[in-house]
């Protein structure tokens, strides 16, 4: 469980914080959040990563970068949905803001996430000294 702390107005209108227990997000809920399509691209990409390192070791790097790539683009396309919609309504409240720029970056951590494990597959093949 995680805490959070929360604004709460009463009925009076003061301004108090309470600590509130928010279950953790599983996993899935990252992946759909992340931008479904995005994250399917990448995650084909782990896949297509574990056949080359077993098939084509050359294309391990280029896979990589790939996801990154992938991963960035979709952070990209999420930023400009965000903004599209502060610009719709105008003001925007920091914890929205916050919450978007959390949800937009998913798809960049999985990106790199395969980079690194494209890194790490790259020093196992490479030939011993």
């Amino acid at each position: 469980m995680k805490e959070e702390i929360m604004y709460v107005v009463d009925s009076l209108g003061v301004t108090h914080q309470e600590i509130v227990e928010r279950p953790s997000e599983p996993i899935t809920n990252l992946f759909v959040e992340g931008g479904l399509a995005g994250m399917i691209v990448i995650t084909l990409l782990l896949i297509a990563l574990f056949v080359a390192a077993w098939k084509a070791p050359k294309w391990v790097k280029e896979i990589g970068i790939g996801a990154l790539v992938v991963g960035i683009f979709w952070t990209l396309r999420g930023l400009s949905q965000m903004l599209g919609v502060f610009e719709m309504f105008g003001e925007a409240n920091p914890t929205i803001v916050c919450g978007g720029l959390k949800v937009t970056l998913i798809s960049t951590i999985y990106g790199l996430i395969v980079y690194f494990v494209s890194l790490i597959i790259r020093v196992i093949q490479k030939p011993r000294i």
